[in-house]
């Protein structure tokens, strides 16, 4: 008996290998974008990166100026 448990723990592969076999898998059932749609997605995201930068810059601008003459009359 202790045979045949030997040989059905040695069928089974160890966490490492199993691990590496689904991670292949699913990786080949990934839709992965062409170059263009890639490059075309990035420029989204650095156009919208930068304009959400400079609206931001531009509120911190108003609003530590605002804030400034705010202080500078009360005090």
């Amino acid at each position: 008996m202790a045979k045949a448990e030997k040989s059905s723990e040695r069928k089974q592969p160890n966490f490492i290998v199993r691990y590496y076999r689904e991670t292949v898998g699913e990786l080949k059932k990934v839709n992965w974008p062409s170059r263009q749609e890639a490059v075309n997605l990035t420029l989204i995201v650095l156009a919208v990166t930068f304009g959400m930068s400079a609206v931001m810059g531009l509120l911190d601008l108003i609003f530590s100026r605002f804030f400034g003459l705010i202080f500078k009359l009360g005090g």
